[in-house]
């Protein structure tokens, strides 16, 4: 299998990221550039309509692209150390706070990065900084939610570390380009979660 990845991106980073935790090697990582332009290149395009990354081409030919829909696969195929559920009950609610996790925190930081960065500007023509700086502010009504279930609960689904965490541990990183840093924000709780995931081994993943 292939993994089609590009450096940086929080997307993709959640792929790499969901692999290092379960222990999976073996498929090969190729790099997509985007400021190049390559994930609109007619070869990718053929793989990827969308023209989105990351996207998991199988032995068979067929090609995934969505990130919650390539770590279910690979879930599915090495399914030790559950990331997304032991059972249909843990997987709901697994799969809730990972959607509000990648709806309400990831979609919020990647807009405001993508419309108020410069370095974006190749990406997102045309860019609008009042819906970017729009979208900031709800990064931090999204932070005051996090920080107040992490001051209850050790990890964003609750007692154990999951593929939610990994979607908000890659949404925060991301957040530094909008110069968002919890603890200095005073998100005492989301600043302590976030330096427990960074210390681990699969955080290095990207």
């Amino acid at each position: 299998m292939k993994l089609y990845t590009a450096t940086r991106a929080p997307n993709p980073r959640r792929v790499l990221m969901f692999m290092a935790e379960k222990g999976i090697s073996g498929i090969d990582l190729v790099t997509i550039d985007l400021n190049a332009g390559e994930h609109k290149a007619p070869a990718y395009q053929a793989k990827v309509p969308v023209s989105r990354v990351p996207a998991l081409e199988l032995d068979d030919g067929r090609v995934l692209s969505e990130t919650r829909a390539i770590c279910t696969y690979l879930e599915g195929l090495y399914p030790r150390n559950p990331l997304m559920g032991a059972d249909f009950e843990e997987r709901a609610f697994i799969e809730m706070h990972d959607r509000r996790v990648e709806w309400y925190w990831l979609l919020p930081i990647a807009n405001c990065v993508r419309h108020t960065h410069p370095g974006l500007a190749t990406l997102e023509k045309p860019q609008f900084p009042d819906f970017g700086q729009s979208q900031g502010q709800k990064v931090r009504e999204g932070a005051r939610w996090l920080d107040t279930a992490l001051s209850a609960q050790d990890w964003i689904a609750g007692e154990r570390f999951t593929i939610a965490d990994i979607t908000a541990f890659c949404a925060l990183e991301f957040a530094r380009l909008m110069k968002f840093h919890a603890g200095e924000e005073g998100y005492g709780a989301l600043q302590a979660w976030r330096d427990r995931v960074a210390a681990r081994e699969s955080a290095r993943a990207m």
